[in-house]
């Protein structure tokens, strides 16, 4: 058994815990949020996983010392933007030997960093183990146990195991990689061509225009991350190909919508909400 902190009560946060704790794990989940711990404490339910129930022997917390406290793994879960100031504030908590894996994904705007180069960035520990852990991935289907797969990316193999020891199970597989920047440039890229295949479809085209949009924009994502030296096998693999057609195709993903919603001709901000 593993002692987990997950910083961020979001979907998918919300649905790695519920698999962690069900896998025999013990988990505390983080939110900067007061009210999100009342209601989660007391209703077990999350509002964006309907039908999911959280285990009553998961716990919760606003603490950030708390959540970062004598755990073996911190999953940061947070939304992109968050990720740094999450860091920020977890730093003075962590300790050496814990292993850190971020499930967020993106590139920050103004540094174009990833989100384990931001981490890093912030805890200035050398002696922890930053995993990155991505993949074609929908909470709403792993909050099911529905079966998923998933890429443990760290350039210490031990602590990429470790990850894949941890997270899998009867219906998480986890495979492991070296190419941590190739493994987050897929994940952060991919959104953009869900973006692009929502427009296709909200302005009427088909099947061949999306097999198009997706099969071309791998090609581009591939030429952009060769150049950055990451390997090639990455962007065939589940955390390129596989993360891009799910979020380019799924009635899950929030980008594929916003981009059907903007090719019908709905304003960005409005787009964006909904």
């Amino acid at each position: 058994m593993s002692k987990i902190g997950v910083l961020g009560a979001g979907t998918w946060g919300m649905a790695l815990a519920r698999m962690l704790y069900n896998s025999g794990h013990k988990v505390c989940v983080w939110s900067a949020l007061k009210r999100e711990v009342e209601e989660f404490s007391a209703t077990r339910r999350h509002p964006n996983l309907p039908g999911m129930e959280i285990p009553a022997g998961s716990a919760f917390t606003g603490e950030i010392a708390e959540i970062c406290k004598d755990q073996d793994i911190l999953l940061f879960a947070v939304p992109s933007p968050f990720v740094r100031s999450t860091a920020r504030s977890a730093a003075p908590f962590v300790k050496d030997g814990q292993i850190i894996v971020d499930v967020a994904k993106g590139i920050e705007a103004d540094t174009l960093s990833t989100m384990t180069q931001i981490i890093a960035d912030e805890l200035k520990n050398p002696n922890v183990k930053l995993v990155a852990l991505s993949g074609p991935t929908h909470a709403e289907e792993v909050a099911k146990d529905l079966p998923t797969t998933i890429v443990s990316a760290c350039e210490d193999q031990a602590a990429a195991e470790r990850v894949q020891q941890v997270f899998g199970n009867t219906c998480m597989r986890v495979y492991t990689n070296d190419d941590v920047l190739g493994v987050e440039l897929c994940g952060a890229m991919k959104n953009i061509m869900a973006l692009a295949s929502g427009v296709a479809l909200g302005l009427g085209y088909g099947d061949n225009t999306k097999a198009a949009l997706i099969t071309r924009g791998m090609a581009e994502i591939t030429r952009l991350g060769l150049a950055m030296g990451c390997k090639p096998q990455t962007f065939y693999g589940l955390a390129g190909i596989g993360d891009l057609i799910v979020t380019a195709t799924s009635v899950h993903s929030r980008n594929n919508r916003c981009g059907m919603l903007l090719g019908q001709g709905m304003k960005p901000e409005d787009a964006i909400r909904e």
